[in-house]
């Protein structure tokens, strides 16, 4: 079996992908091709947020110019999505694209795909072939009447053979779906035969609750099996959202550490305090706080030092007054009103001591 430790890797501008390279987290614009000043702004924002590989559709020649604008502005890799047009994939490996979105299958004769491949392999650009469960070859389809987990498979290796054919072997595949465990079972299946790295994600999740849920599930299930080398969660929402959701689900699977891991209980008729509002008080204040912590919310002073000793800080309320605890000791006992300060000071304190000890 091809897991993230042994799969090929490859480059992907300075970004290793596969081969045990740590798991990235991509986006993709949503602001029209042609709107260079707008993409601009958004790949910005994105980049900002800790996107780290980042896509943009590439419709047709004039969004070219929109590539080589984000390719002089950003730091992070660049991946141009590429549907039927050969030439605009040859344009775009031309304006300096870090990587190329296409299915092979897609864009015609050998000679197109040849070309394609002869210029990424020139310049040292990956592909990565997507497929779709709603876009499968009208064959494949035939073979298995449904759009079925196997048949994506399938669809996979023969757009791979086609870039083969042409000695190219930087290849990134991805089988996404809407279906979840359609999705899951297509990249288990993918993992047992594909020696190359996987792009993973559900696609056309939903909204950000729902699309959050079917993500975790599908893509989170696929990294706990060591299944899976770059991701997207696909968000009918903010791009910004989809980067938060992907940092936060490596960060749950164990995959990513740095910056604070949020804990808080989801309060039972012992609660006393408003720990609803608190605990979002606290996630806001905690977000832009850039150390490798573990902070607990907790809503009840008798058991909640104790279930998250393994805080780093954290809080629990009591009748209108909570306690400050570090590794489930009690420091600080204070009214209500004052938690959220009490906790950001202990935090501050014993970050400016560790400073000047270290």
């Amino acid at each position: 079996m091809f897991t993230h430790q042994n799969t090929k890797q490859v480059k992907v501008g300075t970004l290793l992908i596969g081969g045990g390279a740590p798991v990235t987290v991509q986006s993709m614009l949503n602001v029209p091709a042609q709107d260079i000043e707008g993409n601009v702004r958004q790949a910005l924002q994105l980049q900002a947020a800790g996107c780290e590989i980042l896509r943009v559709s590439v419709p047709d020649r004039e969004s070219v110019k929109t590539v080589a604008a984000l390719k002089e502005a950003l730091n992070i890799p660049l991946v141009a999505d590429i549907h039927f047009d050969w030439r605009l994939a040859v344009e775009s490996a031309q304006a300096g694209v870090d990587k190329i979105r296409i299915n092979p299958g897609n864009i015609g004769s050998d000679e197109h795909i040849k070309a394609v491949a002869d210029i990424c392999r020139q310049k040292n650009i990956p592909i990565r072939i997507g497929v779709n469960s709603g876009s499968l070859e009208k064959e494949i389809l035939a073979k298995y009447g449904l759009p079925t987990a196997e048949a994506m498979v399938e669809s996979g290796l023969y757009h791979i053979s086609l870039l083969e054919k042409f000695d190219f072997d930087q290849i990134v595949l991805s089988l996404k779906s809407s279906d979840v465990t359609r999705m899951y079972h297509a990249y288990v299946r993918a993992a047992e035969v594909c020696p190359y790295p996987l792009h993973v994600g559900v696609t056309e999740a939903g909204t950000i609750a729902g699309g959050t849920v079917k993500s975790a599930a599908g893509v989170g299930g696929l990294l706990l099996r060591d299944i899976g080398d770059t991701i997207r969660i696909s968000l009918t929402d903010d791009p910004v959202r989809e980067v938060e959701a992907g940092i936060q689900l490596l960060k749950a699977v164990g995959l990513r550490g740095g910056g604070v891991r949020f804990v808080s209980c989801p309060t039972c008729g012992r609660t006393k305090i408003d720990l609803i509002a608190i605990a979002k008080e606290a996630e806001r204040r905690l977000s832009s706080l850039d150390r490798d912590l573990t902070v607990a919310v907790m809503g009840c002073v008798v058991n909640g030092p104790g279930e998250a000793r393994e805080a780093d800080f954290g809080i629990a309320g009591g009748d209108g007054c909570g306690v400050v605890f570090r590794h489930g000791k009690v420091i600080r006992k204070v009214s209500e009103d004052h938690l959220l300060d009490a906790l950001m000071e202990e935090i501050e304190h014993h970050s400016e001591s560790d400073g000047k000890t270290s």
